[in-house]
């Protein structure tokens, strides 16, 4: 799997908001905190970087996966970065 090296903070959230239901909670300095209903109550921390960092947005790919039951593959195709 070959992660994108050009997504920004601000086009993951809309991505996330899309695709799997995340919505702004608050922010704190640089880092934004998103939330969802979908499969229980679940929140993760986005830098607001541009571009993220690819160890950053693996992590953040990674604690959507896990908490959807999904590969992290398949989360990267569900946000079509």
């Amino acid at each position: 799997m070959k992660l994108p090296r050009d997504v920004s903070a601000s086009d993951l959230e809309k991505a996330l908001r899309r695709a799997f239901g995340y919505g702004f909670s608050r922010q704190v300095g640089s880092h934004r905190r998103l939330v969802t209903q979908t499969v229980g109550e679940h929140h993760l921390t986005v830098p607001s970087h541009d571009p993220l960092k690819p160890g950053s947005l693996r992590g953040i790919l990674g604690e959507v996966a896990a908490h959807h039951r999904l590969a992290v593959e398949s989360v990267l195709r569900q946000l079509d970065l």
